[in-house]
């Protein structure tokens, strides 16, 4: 099975630009870089999109969001999206990889931020008044100094990209739930559940292996994954394959055969089942709506 279009850090770098930083305003991004983002695709970087004029759709793991001015994205690396702008559209965009924001900030890092905590949190908020101002200045400064030759200019972008993020968290937090019960240490066993969840997806279903891999019970394991995102243990798992399926269906017409044996479905019609159960359509409806 083939993979998804993965875009890399070095693709978008530019001569004036920190090492592992990309900034541009939308229209200048959109023109200039078409060709890497006219199709859908996903990145090995983290990426933050303010949209400032125009309108559409963002799709992002499929699921579609409305573009408006206001509209504010943050993706983590390997999440997939595409969009549907109008040709007014506006804003500013900022890539970044991994190293160069934990590097700089060795007590805090990405997956500290709720948006970019988990696939199952969303990547959009909506921003109005005084915050969008705020945060709309922000990404224009970055933008300024990413074109100047500043001495100190790559700690002053990293400050003004955490500026972001904490002002976007404290926005995030007021527009969805975030739990807070045992969050400390519920957070650190989610986040090692999903990683090990994105490593062995294709050969382990279990919850149960997951709880021992953990050095928990099954029981814990799904009161945390409950608590953190609303989900059973098992939930997580079987999303983390149906994403997988839809982007083979979807994005490399792969046959639904071979979808399933590449994630570990011998059995064609348990899997399809199993599809139209957690995505509401046949493989074959749900590519026509594509």
């Amino acid at each position: 099975m083939k993979k998804v279009s993965i875009l890399q850090m070095q693709q978008f770098q530019g001569d004036n630009s920190p090492e592992d930083f990309y900034a541009n305003t939308l229209e200048n991004h959109l023109a200039t870089r078409h060709k890497d983002i006219a199709l859908p695709h996903s990145h090995n970087f983290y990426l933050g999109i303010l949209f400032t004029k125009g309108k559409g759709t963002h799709e992002v793991d499929f699921t579609v969001y409305t573009v408006e001015p206001g509209a504010l994205f943050f993706l983590n690396p390997g999440q997939t999206h595409h969009w549907e702008l109008s040709d007014d559209t506006e804003g500013y965009i900022f890539l970044h990889s991994k190293m160069f924001y934990d590097l700089h900030f060795t007590n805090n890092h990405l997956s500290h931020f709720p948006f970019f905590f988990s696939m199952h949190n969303s990547p959009f908020i909506h921003l109005e008044n005084d915050t969008y101002k705020e945060i709309k200045q922000l990404f224009k400064k970055i933008i300024k100094e990413n074109e100047d030759n500043n001495i100190l200019k790559k700690e002053y972008i990293i400050n003004l990209v955490d500026r972001i993020y904490i002002e976007s968290t404290r926005n995030y937090i007021s527009q969805n739930i975030i739990p807070g019960e045992n969050r400390n240490t519920y957070y650190a066993k989610f986040r090692k559940f999903e990683e090990l969840v994105g490593e062995h997806y294709t050969t382990i279903k279990s919850p149960a292996a997951y709880a021992y891999m953990l050095n928990i019970t099954s029981k814990h394991l799904n009161r945390i994954t409950q608590t953190i995102v609303g989900k059973t243990a098992s939930d997580v798992i079987i999303d983390r394959i149906m994403l997988e399926a839809k982007k083979a269906l979807i994005l490399q017409k792969s046959s639904f055969t071979e979808i399933g044996y590449a994630l570990g479905y011998d059995d064609y019609a348990y899997f399809s089942r199993l599809f139209k159960k957690k995505t509401g359509y046949t493989p074959s409806t749900f590519l026509k709506r594509y």
